[in-house]
């Protein structure tokens, strides 16, 4: 799930956002409505543009100094429409009709009044996955004007400006690494690079031994920025106020062009978990002082990132000491999102529960507050790739005769197609692979998952960890979840979260430093750390 929280805005002022159909309104005249023309200013156009053109309007405060797509009860705020365009020049703009393809619904049943608007280009088609542009996308100035759903008139807008971002800002002891994957080329035919940050101990420079590794991977909307500048700076500065141990952290970009590939195996990304055991960890081992062995390679993660630090442990049990993921996408898929139980045959609506209520996805301050079919609809406008649910198919469904994943619902009706969510089940249902392989992996695993999430999780995931908490339990296996009373998705390492699972992994590594009853020194605990 998403990993930014983006998604506290304005909340309170706003009645909740439940289910909407996507379709045009039928009170809508043909003919009477505004549309869009969209130009791209002459300075920004050396040849034709292509990719998806989006408009967004709203009326909301604070719309004119930033204006994106919204989650949660203000989901609604912002209207948005767009379709994919080609050969966008000065000379020939594009015109966008608003209510053929529209969310929260067609623009014509939007209330007349002033709105902010504005306009991007989305060059390489990950808008649905930042939620905003991205670099090289070209964007327009956000601009007042007045909307009238009964005039057929044409609002005019430029491209001005093309996003820029700034090279990156390296804490210190930290190094990045680019590694072309031969086993990810060969399944994609092109070089694939296997991306991330390298944090290394403040001592390492002075020493010559060897140190635990810690492998971390972000959640759903993260980058490269978002790995170096927010996660290497905290846990370098942990580490130099010696709050944790010192031990090598990896940060391993997941972010694809199709969501996030959560270092699965599949059809469709390809075999990003066989590129990271069998190629990048063994490239790292040998740069590095790391300790090679299962007891000195540990995994972490949050949200979509926490669900690959499940799953790279669970799928390669033998390899690594231990994960603590935390609030991870759902492990169970009895309970998949917003209470959708894909194991059931046939399996219910994914929009609706079955007394046709919405089914509520998004919660804050205990209150339900976005529906799951509102999500899918608004990705929808967004792009057919990228987004968050469409990311999930591209990690766990089989491939159609397209050569696209099959997806799992159809997006106007919610109704979930068994023979995807089989074989969802079968390949990366977590629970299901334990309960079916525990005789073989169930000792490679035992005490090695360590799971932590908020009562009050902001996506329910609280709900498939105690699912899969109990179906551990009843293998008579041996696992540690831990339920943080009131904490939502996003204020869950409030309280020296960070800190605990460093330690609680150190002890993994080095168990000679651990006293009962007394904190590690980190001092000693260095001390005793086996020399290359």
């Amino acid at each position: 799930m998403r990993s930014i929280p983006r998604l506290f805005a304005v909340w309170l002022l706003l009645p909740p956002a439940t289910f909407v159909q996507l379709s045009v309104a039928e009170s809508c005249p043909a003919e009477q409505h505004p549309t869009f023309r969209v130009a791209v200013a002459p300075e920004l156009a050396g040849t034709a543009l292509s990719g998806r053109l989006i408009v967004m309007m709203s009326n909301q405060p604070g719309s004119a100094d930033k204006l994106a797509p919204s989650f949660g009860p203000d989901a609604h705020s912002v209207w948005v429409t767009a379709k994919d365009v080609h050969g966008l020049t000065p000379q020939r703009p594009v015109d966008l009709d608003p209510d053929v393809l529209a969310y929260p619904a067609a623009f014509c049943s939007a209330a007349a009044g002033n709105y902010t608007i504005k306009a991007v280009l989305d060059v390489d088609h990950n808008f649905a996955y930042y939620d905003d542009a991205s670099d090289g996308d070209l964007f327009g100035v956000i601009t007042e004007q007045n909307f009238n759903p009964a005039a057929s008139e044409r609002i005019l807008l430029t491209l001005s400006d093309r996003k820029t971002d700034p090279p990156l800002e390296l804490p210190p002891h930290t190094e990045l690494f680019d590694f072309v994957s031969s086993t990810l080329s060969e399944f994609w035919g092109r070089p694939i690079h296997m991306q991330g940050a390298v944090v290394l101990p403040p001592s390492y420079g002075g020493s010559k031994v060897r140190y635990p590794t810690v492998y971390l991977t972000h959640g759903f909307g993260a980058d490269m920025k978002y790995l170096v500048q927010r996660t290497a700076t905290n846990t370098n500065k942990l580490m130099e106020d010696k709050k944790i141990p010192e031990m090598i952290w990896v940060m391993l970009l997941q972010a694809s062009p199709t969501g996030t590939h959560e270092f699965a195996d599949s059809v469709n990304n390809g075999p990003w978990g066989k590129a990271l055991t069998m190629e990048l960890i063994p490239h790292l081992e040998k740069k590095y002082r790391m300790d090679a062995r299962p007891n000195g390679r540990f995994l972490t993660g949050h949200s979509s990132g926490g669900w690959a630090a499940l799953w790279i442990q669970v799928s390669h049990p033998g390899f690594f000491g231990g994960t603590w993921p935390t609030a991870p996408d759902p492990g169970d898929f009895r309970n998949f999102a917003a209470g959708s139980d894909l194991t059931k045959n046939p399996p219910p609506n994914f929009y609706r529960d079955a007394d046709g209520s919405p089914r509520m996805f998004i919660r804050m301050g205990g209150k339900d507050t976005q529906a799951l079919g509102d999500l899918a609809l608004q990705e929808r406008v967004l792009g057919d790739y990228g987004g968050q649910l469409a990311s999930f198919e591209w990690v766990f469904g089989p491939r159609g005769k397209d050569g696209r994943p099959m997806p799992l619902f159809d997006r106007d009706s919610g109704v979930i197609d068994p023979e995807v969510a089989e074989y969802w089940e079968k390949h990366y249902d977590i629970a299901n692979l334990l309960g079916t392989n525990w005789k073989k992996i169930g000792p490679l695993l035992n005490g090695k998952i360590h799971l932590t999430v908020g009562t009050a999780d902001t996506f329910h995931l609280d709900e498939p960890a105690r699912l899969l908490e109990q179906t551990i339990k009843d293998l008579g296996g041996k696992a540690s979840f831990t339920y943080v009373e009131g904490r939502s998705h996003f204020d869950l390492y409030q309280g020296g979260l960070s800190e605990r699972i460093a330690k609680e992994m150190y002890s993994v590594a080095r168990p000679a430093q651990r006293r009962r009853g007394h904190p590690v020194r980190l001092d000693d605990a260095q001390r005793a750390i086996p020399k290359q």
